[in-house]
């Protein structure tokens, strides 16, 4: 039997086991465990080998950096940001991946996007760094919206373009100071405003949604966000961040195992854990 787990603490109402036991049916695999390993921060050292014994773990927060030094080798998305939330077995070794950042690709391609082009962001903390480096390293012309007080936020995404011979633009502004007349390729949710419970909120104004191409949002309780609701009534295509999160998954699968999937299976996945999602918030 294989087995496999999720690293975090706390862990509360997770959406990985449903994910994962769907991406395991999909290969045909009966025989394998998924255990929840909800271990603090204090607890890892003395509980790090039952982590890196599984044939496969994901791991969440508080431990995307901390679980490194137990690691044999890091892939270069993980060494990218430093931060791993998959583990696989790679001749022997034990390989830190981060597949986050390919989650976010396969939902941008998925649905047709792009970020080959000119690009606003809301938000730069935490995922959105991760997103907004993503997106300079596939061709964009960055803008950046930060409350005042948070500039310094988009440094390290200017660094690594420095860094890497990036020659893009990358600029940053105030949400106030967004331009309702420029166009956008894609525009990008990657703050909490408009999550649930605060529906009713949105990160940018209607003018400025108008003039998107395409929208991302990293939220995804509720499943249609206000800024996503009010792009599709524009006619604008607007993907939220239930397909991130599945599509994260996908690729830990495909370093475990190497799994391929439909395209219409992972969609169905996508569907049926938005399903689960309000049926547990019932």
């Amino acid at each position: 039997m294989k087995k496999y787990g999720l690293l975090g603490y706390p862990l509360g109402h997770t959406m990985s086991p449903p994910i994962h036991k769907r991406l395991f049916e999909l290969e045909s695999i009966a025989d394998y465990d998924y255990s929840l390993l909800e271990i603090s921060e204090d607890e890892l050292p003395e509980r790090a080998e039952e982590v890196i014994s599984l044939d496969g773990a994901n791991v969440t927060i508080p431990h995307k950096g901390n679980i490194i030094k137990y690691l044999d080798e890091l892939d270069d998305s993980a060494k990218r940001y430093m931060s791993v939330n998959c583990i696989a077995k790679r001749d022997g070794r034990t390989v830190g991946y981060n597949t986050d950042c390919d989650g976010f690709l396969r939902s941008i391609e998925a649905a047709g996007g792009t970020l080959n082009g000119n690009v606003l962001q809301c938000g730069c903390g935490g995922v959105g760094r991760m997103i907004a480096i993503e997106a300079v390293r596939h061709g964009a012309r960055l803008t950046v919206s930060v409350m005042p007080g948070f500039e310094d936020t988009v440094e390290p995404v200017k660094e690594y373009a420095r860094a890497n011979s990036i020659d893009t633009v990358i600029n940053v502004v105030h949400p106030d100071e967004i331009s309702n007349t420029e166009k956008f390729d894609t525009l990008i949710n990657a703050t909490p405003v408009g999550m649930f419970p605060k529906t009713d909120a949105c990160p940018v104004a209607t003018d400025i949604i108008k003039n998107a191409g395409f929208v991302f949002d990293v939220i995804y309780n509720p499943e249609e966000t206000l800024l996503m609701k009010t792009a599709r009534e524009n006619g604008i295509t607007a993907v939220g961040g239930m397909a991130m999160l599945v599509y994260q998954a996908v690729v830990a699968h495909e370093y475990w195992s190497g799994a391929v999937y439909r395209p219409q299976d992972i969609n169905a996945l996508i569907s049926d854990m938005h399903a689960l999602m309000r049926e547990q918030q019932k």
